[in-house]
């Protein structure tokens, strides 16, 4: 199969795996914490209610974080997308990028800001999406972030 200039991977944003073992394994020790907390020396009804589903929330977000940071993010010319296929933006409906300090982004991430809404979305350690903004990073190296955000900076002033 022969690859087009708008198909061709320009950069790349993956988790490591100790940075997965490490992340999942944390929420993991939150979630029996709390869990052992709650049943090892229960308190008052409600606040063991509380424990209990808070150790919950935090298996389940283990297990999100885990299959969510087994995919990877690819830029093309033409879109982001997950290496599973996802597309999460158009190149063409992005309008900015924001990796400053003071941006809401992920951790070791970028700001996308797009012109159009495409609902939310949230893949934990990866990256998110709300409204017209999308959040790139966060168990992700922040070289190959800032990489991936220069690239495309570098898209959209050539675009213009």
């Amino acid at each position: 199969m022969e690859t087009t200039m708008q198909d061709e991977v320009l950069a790349t944003v993956e988790a490591s795996a100790p940075r997965r073992w490490i992340g999942v394994g944390m929420l993991t020790t939150v979630g029996v914490l709390v869990l052992y907390v709650a049943l090892a020396s229960p308190p008052a009804l409600g606040w063991q209610l509380f424990l209990i589903v808070v150790g919950g929330a935090a298996f389940w977000l283990a297990y999100r974080m885990w299959f969510a940071t087994a995919d990877r993010i690819e830029l093309t010319q033409s879109e982001i997308r997950t290496g599973s296929g996802h597309k999460i933006a158009d190149v063409q409906d992005i309008e900015s990028v924001d990796r400053g300090v003071f941006a809401f982004k992920p951790s070791n991430g970028f700001l996308i800001r797009t012109n159009t809404s495409t609902g939310a979305r949230w893949e934990p350690g990866l990256w998110w999406r709300l409204g017209h903004r999308v959040g790139v990073g966060g168990m992700t190296a922040a070289a190959e972030t800032k990489f991936m955000s220069e690239i495309l900076s570098a898209i959209l002033a050539e675009r213009g």
